[in-house]
């Protein structure tokens, strides 16, 4: 079955136009590391240098937000991951 991860509207030109992508994963983090090895730019933009997520993004696990640890936030078969961005600017 798989964890369904819900790319924003914003990041699919980094998933080749992929909006639902269906993972394997234990954790949130180890669902968004096998996504950016299959698109390598959906990880530079959704990773920090360290291997954090990037502050401008928050992850909610079937509706229920992940913070403040999201890429430790564990998961199972049949959850969805839904990725959005936060906006900046003033």
């Amino acid at each position: 079955m798989g964890i369904k991860v819900h790319v924003h509207q914003s990041h699919v030109q980094y998933t080749n136009g992929e909006r639902i992508i269906e993972v394997e994963g234990h954790t949130v983090g180890a669902c968004l590391k096998n996504i950016a090895v299959k698109y390598p730019e959906f990880g530079k933009q959704i990773f920090e240098k360290q291997g954090k997520l990037n502050h401008l993004f928050e992850i909610y696990v079937n509706g229920e937000s992940a913070y403040p640890k999201e890429l430790e936030k564990e998961i199972k078969d049949g959850d969805d991951v839904y990725i959005t961005r936060l906006l900046s600017g003033g």
